[in-house]
């Protein structure tokens, strides 16, 4: 990950929560529910989730798996990763938070049931290498999620732009202080593989013997799941 990128973060983390839930008018809890839903998971499934941030989808994936389950989120920003303990403490989640990059993740094959990454994929500097490495520490069979931005066509295709590009980077800026991480986030979502583009992503890792893309919100955003080999 570029030093940029994880400064950008370690900016934000103290504001991330509350401007991403105004930003994106709370959607993208129900776009994690779904994703979870479209996992597979099952109670007492071990789970890992990359580029957790402040824990949102892994105290997501603890609720579903249960206390026989195991959930451990990463992040490769320190800061970001600080507030996900005593959020998941406060709901009675036993989560463990770990700092890495999703690039190289220091865990051993086939440990866990799902991996996953929501926002977070686009931000890697190998996004073929990242894929690899959550479909390595998953058994074959079990799932890699993908959670990510896409780029809307039809009616949803002109607002979101307009949207994305003036007001989401004037209100984030203003919520947060800082206007070029607000900017940068909807410049890499647009730039970003989405649909089709990222199922050829998956296939050229050569990890996933099955894969499929969901659309949500009109190609706001994507579920990506792939069966590992």
């Amino acid at each position: 990950m570029s030093e940029k990128v994880r400064s950008m973060f370690a900016d934000i983390a103290s504001d991330y929560d509350r401007v991403n839930t105004v930003l994106s008018f709370g959607v993208h809890h129900a776009w994690r529910t779904r994703a979870i839903a479209e996992s597979g998971v099952k109670p007492g499934d071990k789970v890992l989730d990359c580029a957790t941030g402040t824990g949102d989808l892994a105290i997501a994936f603890k609720k579903a798996v249960g206390e026989q389950g195991y959930v451990l989120g990463t992040d490769f920003c320190a800061p970001m990763i600080e507030p996900a303990p005593a959020k998941a403490s406060k709901q009675g989640l036993s989560i463990d938070f770990e700092v890495a990059d999703a690039m190289d993740l220091p865990y051993e094959d086939h440990r866990f049931d799902v991996s996953s990454i929501s926002f977070g994929i686009r931000n890697v500097d190998d996004p073929v290498t990242a894929l690899k490495e959550m479909a390595r520490v998953v058994r074959p069979g079990g799932k890699v999620v993908v959670l990510e931005f896409g780029q809307p066509k039809g009616f949803m295709k002109w607002p979101y732009e307009l949207y994305s590009q003036h007001i989401m980077p004037t209100l984030g800026g203003w919520l947060s202080g800082n206007r070029d991480a607000y900017t940068y986030l909807p410049r890499t979502s647009a730039a970003f593989p989405a649909g089709d583009k990222f199922l050829a992503l998956m296939d050229e890792s050569e990890a996933f013997e099955s894969k499929r893309a969901i659309s949500l919100t009109g190609g706001i955003a994507f579920i990506y799941i792939g069966t590992v080999k």
